[in-house]
């Protein structure tokens, strides 16, 4: 649905508001990556057995695990142990996920009143966190073992901070303009 409605209607206001005469040259989104960092793992080695199905049913595609580059004895962590997992969505995927997270992820939050329009990283990506995974509906409350949260990058195929916060305008992104 947000696929269609971008190249329905999206691609044809960007091409006209950016003076843009070839079609290659307006911005799209190019892949969502999802990152959640486990620190907890070395107390407790289950956790990231939930982690990696929690986020799994999120985002619908198997997840990478990520593993220590360095020992820090600060911190308990050696070369190696399993720290986190990421996955970059694309396609299809990419564009279900950004509906289930602008339509009831998002909303569901808690004091939510949008995101901050401050978060592009100057390259025209767009960077923010959620601080609790339970707000998608994949999730079910009762069977979860640790609330955990995650970082969202929505890369951009232009490299302009403002063409694409005006291509997330057009898609519903729902940013608070107050901030």
């Amino acid at each position: 649905m947000l696929k269609n409605k971008y190249n329905d209607s999206i691609i044809r206001e960007l091409q006209d508001e950016l003076n843009i005469t070839n079609v290659l040259g307006i911005p799209k989104i190019t892949k969502i990556s999802v990152n959640v960092g486990v620190g907890e793992v070395v107390h407790d080695n289950k956790i990231m057995d939930y982690v990696i199905s929690d986020l799994t049913k999120i985002v619908g595609q198997r997840v990478l695990v990520t593993k220590a580059r360095n020992s820090i004895a600060g911190f308990k962590i050696r070369k190696g142990m399993l720290i986190g997992c990421k996955v970059d969505l694309r396609r299809c995927k990419m564009y279900e996920f950004m509906e289930r997270l602008m339509y009831f992820a998002l909303p569901a939050e808690r004091d939510f009143r949008g995101l901050s329009p401050k978060q592009f990283d100057g390259l025209g990506n767009y960077n923010f966190g959620i601080k609790e995974h339970i707000v998608f509906k994949e999730i079910n409350y009762d069977s979860v073992y640790k609330i955990f949260g995650m970082d969202i990058s929505i890369v951009t195929s232009t490299s302009n901070d403002k063409h694409a916060k005006l291509l997330l305008n057009k898609i519903g992104f729902p940013f608070n303009e107050g901030l």
